[in-house]
């Protein structure tokens, strides 16, 4: 199992995937490698545990997603390397949604505002099955999260283009 998750550690930090864009898809497939839910609760708890620290500073209540049983931050803010990108700090109290918000900071990190808009929540709770694994108060919080990230990519991408 620590080889399988060490494998799949490499494919999703490849330098092709740009400032920490990941593919759904791959996302899909690493599931489906795993096989049970037992060891993909694994892998989300391993992909949080990844999360680099959030700065303290950055865990307000502006940044506190509303409507998560846990106590969700997080902060969307333009990528100094990548003109257009949007990057996110996050932090979570919570293992599995921890690494629900790392898999979603991969999915959202180095894309326009206006492609992590069209993101849908939807198809990944879909293709991932999340919808089956995570009870009905999880699913709103996260559906939550989704939408402040959202939020806050457009507000990044806003406030980067009128200091430009």
């Amino acid at each position: 199992m620590r080889r399988i998750l060490q494998r799949l550690k490499t494919i999703h930090s490849k330098p092709e995937h740009g400032a920490g864009m990941t593919d759904l898809q791959e996302f899909v497939d690493t599931f489906e490698l795993l096989g049970d839910w037992d060891q993909r609760y694994q892998y989300l708890i391993e992909l949080g545990e990844q999360l680099p620290p959030m700065p303290a500073e950055l865990k307000s209540e502006d940044n506190r997603v509303k409507g998560c049983m846990s106590t969700v931050h997080i902060h969307a803010y333009p990528d100094p390397e990548q003109p257009g990108a949007i990057q996110y700090h996050g932090d979570c109290d919570t293992a599995v949604i921890k690494g629900v918000l790392a898999l979603l900071i991969q999915l959202t990190s180095g894309r326009s505002a206006d492609e992590i808009n069209q993101l849908d929540m939807d198809e990944i709770f879909e293709k991932l099955q999340l919808d089956e694994q995570l009870s009905p108060n999880r699913h709103i919080g996260v559906y939550a999260l989704f939408e402040m990230m959202k939020s806050q990519a457009r507000d990044a991408h806003r406030n980067a283009s009128a200091t430009a």
